[in-house]
């Protein structure tokens, strides 16, 4: 079987605003208020919550790595309890995976969200159950870069890690499928998307709607 595998954040969905929400819950409790902003910091978001933490510290001027640490989880506590609050599915993400499915194509899920909060989220957005497999950042021992955790996605599918496709939004998804050697193809639709072609990926995609066209030129019909 042929497969499709997805990354979450900033390709299927629109997650910054919940993850800032839960970064600027940590700034609150240091007492610095709100620091990273809605809008400006969606780059930021989608880069972790490690990422966000560092950039927010840095900003106040308190960067510690002793207080990344105490934080992170105190973050990963705050999104858990509100993860779906302003999260919103990219428009078309779900046709297109409806599409690719009823073509003969596997779809999964390869993101480096903690693989708890990843399936809280899809469950909460209702559509866990249209995609095959999920794999998180703490699934395997290595996350992306790493093409393990791609390769064991397509796996779990029950297809062949040579025949797949990686659909992402940044660098990291992009060095995931070279080093599996497989093709990629980057969103500009997310808060980097005007940065993907630099990255040179096999395609870029500007609208969901063509992605089983896109699917098919780069690694040929399912059946």
């Amino acid at each position: 079987m042929k497969t499709v595998i997805f990354d979450l954040d900033g390709t299927l969905a629109d997650t910054s605003g919940d993850l800032l929400a839960a970064a600027n819950h940590c700034f609150r409790a240091m007492g610095h208020g709100d620091v990273l902003e809605p809008g400006r910091d969606s780059g930021v978001a989608l880069r972790g919550g490690r990422m966000m933490l560092t950039e927010g510290l840095k900003r106040v001027d308190a960067l510690e790595a002793a207080t990344i640490d105490e934080y992170y989880p105190v973050l990963l506590e705050a999104y858990a309890q509100a993860i779906s609050v302003h999260t919103q599915l990219y428009d078309g993400a779900m046709d297109a995976v409806e599409a690719l499915k009823s073509l003969g194509y596997g779809v999964g899920i390869c993101t480096n969200k903690p693989e708890g909060l990843a399936v809280q989220l899809m469950r909460e957005l209702g559509v866990l159950h249209q995609f095959g497999a999920l794999v998180g950042a703490d699934t395997l021992p290595v996350r992306k870069p790493d093409p393990a955790p791609l390769i064991e996605t397509a796996l779990r599918l029950g297809g062949d890690p040579q025949q797949t496709l990686l659909v992402g939004d940044s660098d990291t998804d992009r060095n995931t499928a070279k080093a599996a050697g497989v093709p990629s193809v980057l969103v500009t639709f997310g808060p980097s998307g005007e940065d993907m072609a630099a990255l040179e990926p096999e395609a870029l995609l500007h609208d969901y709607a063509t992605l089983p066209q896109v699917v098919q030129a780069l690694i040929g019909p399912s059946r």
